[in-house]
């Protein structure tokens, strides 16, 4: 069975005054159908550019990524990408924001809606669907921004450190909640952080990077099993193994990025 994405052989250059900045170099990677891959790296090493490339926002300098055995060689809606900013419209409403995809596809008023409030609901926010975004804490946004792209049923959801800006607390709210999601719609993940204790309380596999020029340094499979409570999955011994073993690839790269 043929993977949903296939990265090959990738290199991603810039040109920055004049000179040639290697982003990536020699990417490889391969995602199934209905995993879940975290990617982790130190700040710089071209995750964000990778995400970029992979949904038709950037060209590849050379390989190719194929999605579902097609290249890719522009902008995919069949890819949902969730950034780190909610980009919620202030001048709409929850619900609005929420049902703005399928609204854009033509889908008739009360299916979009119907569909709407049982996301809505699915994580928490019923009460809240005719609030303004400024309205909504950050977290309450980011719930939208994820539910947002669920609604039109992507093959392939990208996640750029959406839970960055939050703090702590909300941050694991949001994780059980996303794993939830995840295990109720059998979506395609693959999410991006800084945080490794985050990278492997989510995955079905994590991707480590190297410092910049980014490449893959290793990948390994997350054998803490499922459901998992995320509120307690650091007392679990297969986490700790799993994070002692990542943490000795990705301290290195740390260090010699500066931070």
């Amino acid at each position: 069975m043929s993977p949903l994405l296939s990265i090959e052989g990738v290199n991603k250059e810039f040109q920055v005054r004049g000179k040639t900045v290697v982003a990536l170099d020699s990417v490889n990677l391969t995602v199934a159908e209905g995993e879940f891959v975290t990617v982790v790296g130190p700040s710089g090493c071209g995750k964000s550019t990778l995400l970029n490339l992979i949904v038709g926002l950037l060209q590849a300098s050379s390989g190719r990524i194929l999605f579902r055995n097609r290249p890719i060689n522009g902008i995919n809606p069949e890819i949902g990408y969730v950034t780190q900013k909610d980009n919620l419209l202030p001048w709409r409403t929850l619900v609005e924001n929420v049902e703005l995809a399928l609204e854009i596809r033509g889908i008739e008023k009360g299916a979009r809606r119907q569909r709407a409030m049982e996301l809505i609901e699915r994580v928490g926010l019923n009460g809240f669907e005719d609030h303004y975004p400024h309205e909504l804490s950050g977290g309450m946004r980011q719930r939208a921004n994820i539910i947002r792209t669920l609604i039109y049923d992507p093959g392939l959801i990208l996640m750029d450190e959406p839970f960055g800006p939050l703090d702590a607390q909300t941050r694991i709210v949001l994780q059980d909640q996303l794993l939830t999601l995840w295990s109720t719609t059998n979506k395609t993940i693959i999410f991006i952080t800084h945080d490794l204790v985050e990278a492997i309380a989510l995955a079905d596999r994590v991707v480590v990077m190297t410092s910049r020029p980014g490449k893959i340094k290793c990948v390994a499979s997350v054998p803490v099993p499922r459901p998992r409570d995320v509120y307690q999955i650091h007392q679990h011994p297969e986490f700790l193994f799993a994070h002692e073993r990542l943490w000795k690839e990705l301290r290195p790269e740390v260090k010699l990025a500066g931070g």
